[in-house]
């Protein structure tokens, strides 16, 4: 018997992923570069099911029924490289290789390119949902040859998320890069969807007036209203799990955190296009600046603390911050999405922005009620050209603004940092209006680079320079966007 699909790398998301395969029916075929890790797998966890053990690359392939298709889950970078090179020999013409790891989006466009050139098919697929979401059901984005989507598209189906409705949470996403492009972008928003939370908890903790089982029972209530979400779900547990003397856990926690590079891509990405992703750049400048913790000892008792605040309305505090966090998501996804719109643009991809929101809304991290908004807002309007135009965004943003402005406020005349939320306003604030003060940027541009500059009473895309000091001359610059 011949197995329906290989897959090689067997760490946390391999085996997770080969278990929820099997158990959909589907017999796997397993290797490992360690090949002791096969052995403890198929007699451990795998024991019993409709697994094969593969202890070289030529026994792996050879079990595999055609086209063969042999899902990679190593770590981003050179293994990939190096598997794809020992893999090409030993398949045949349509035979299909996909990689599920982070990759970054350019190495799976020039993987495609190169994979193709060699007569074989090649998918990039995001994969998000973490340990469980690999077991049960992840999210999925699946891009590349377009040709070998039919050969793995009932495979895909069925492994992946559903969300309440019971639409699978995967979809074909697009050419070459397409899928792990999107997997970064869903990245970049997952670290301002947390850092949002954590700003939301600092405001709390640092008014001293809840304590940690109040603040579980607030995002718990969160979790029934529009903020419905995992992350949000999981921090109310979090705030109330206890740590073995009954003191809450999280405050045990050192607040320097991690990151793994997904959303630096996100960011880099963004200065490439021109796109303001300034709410999840903030984000990740947030983790750099917790993991300066000795530095943040240092400077604490250097400088004086603003003066307290103290609270008139509790429950007005908890409303405002609700709506501040709910319209700073909005900006967030806004970004991401344009972010999306931008890329396409220059890769000529056809993305379809519903049906992203849509397996978005399962088995990953960013999984939310929130998502049926977007869902709906690129339905109405597929051409949308941010989401904020949208009529239901747009009134949101209209009717949490006071409170999203008294927030910051608080936050700015306290001395409590909120990068992410005074990011996100600054954005809207620069959004909506008409007017901005680039003129005079334009005009210091020109008077010490002869950079040039459009005129309001000329037609656009017409360009001038004047001689700011009489000594300059007439010369200009090219005009060009870097």
């Amino acid at each position: 018997m011949k197995a329906d699909i290989g897959l090689i790398g067997l760490a946390v998301m391999g085996e997770n992923l080969v278990l929820n395969m099997e158990s959909r029916g589907y017999t796997v075929a397993v290797f490992n570069r360690t090949t002791e890790k096969v052995s403890a797998f198929v007699n451990g966890r795998g024991k019993g099911k409709k697994l094969i053990a593969a202890y070289s690359l030529e026994e792996f392939i050879s079990n595999l029924s055609r086209p063969r298709k042999v899902m990679l889950m190593v770590k981003a970078g050179k293994p990939v490289d190096d598997f794809i090179e020992q893999l090409i020999p030993l398949l045949n013409k349509g035979d299909i290789i996909i990689e599920g790891g982070n990759s970054h989006f350019p190495d799976t466009i020039r993987r495609t390119a190169y994979v193709e050139s060699k007569g074989l098919l090649y998918i990039g697929t995001g994969v998000s949902g973490g340990e469980e979401g690999a077991l049960l059901g992840p999210s999925m984005m699946p891009g590349g040859s377009r040709e070998a989507w039919p050969h793995v598209k009932d495979i895909f189906f069925s492994i992946a998320a559903r969300a309440a409705d019971g639409a699978p949470c995967v979809t074909w996403i697009g050419d070459n890069g397409a899928g792990h492009f999107v997997k970064m972008a869903h990245n970049g928003i997952e670290y301002g969807d947390m850092q949002l939370i954590c700003e939301a908890y600092h405001l709390m903790v640092s008014s001293g007036q809840f304590t940690y089982n109040e603040m579980a029972d607030i995002f718990d209530e969160w979790n029934k209203g529009e903020l419905d979400s995992y992350l949000i779900q999981i921090t109310g547990e979090i705030l109330r799990f206890r740590d073995t003397d009954g003191q809450p856990l999280v405050t045990r926690i050192l607040d320097s955190a991690g990151q793994k590079g997904t959303g630096k891509w996100t960011v880099i990405s963004a200065l490439d296009h021109g796109v303001p992703l300034s709410l999840i750049g903030e984000s990740v400048f947030a983790r750099f600046i917790s993991s300066m913790k000795k530095e943040r000892v240092k400077a604490s008792p250097l400088f004086s603390n603003p003066a307290n605040i103290s609270l008139k309305d509790k429950k007005q505090f908890i409303d405002d911050i609700r709506k501040a966090l709910y319209a700073s998501k909005i900006v967030s996804y806004a970004q991401g999405f344009n972010l999306l719109r931008n890329a396409a643009a220059e890769y000529k991809w056809d993305l379809n922005y519903g049906e992203i929101a849509m397996i978005w809304r399962g088995g990953c991290i960013i999984r939310s009620a929130f998502l049926n908004k977007i869902y709906e807002a690129f339905r109405r309007e597929p051409g949308l050209p941010n989401l904020i135009m949208d009529g239901y965004f747009t009134r949101i943003l209209n009717e949490n603004s006071e409170s999203w402005r008294r927030v910051v406020a608080y936050a700015v005349a306290t001395g409590i940092p909120v990068p992410t939320m005074s990011s996100a306003l600054s954005w809207f604030d620069s959004y909506r209006s008409a007017w901005l003060p680039a003129n005079l940027l334009q005009a210091q541009r020109d008077y010490f680079g002869a950079h040039t500059y459009q005129r309001t009473d000329k037609q656009e895309g017409e360009f001038f320079h004047t001689n700011w000091t009489g000594r300059g001359g007439d010369t200009a610059s090219s005009t060009y966007n870097a």
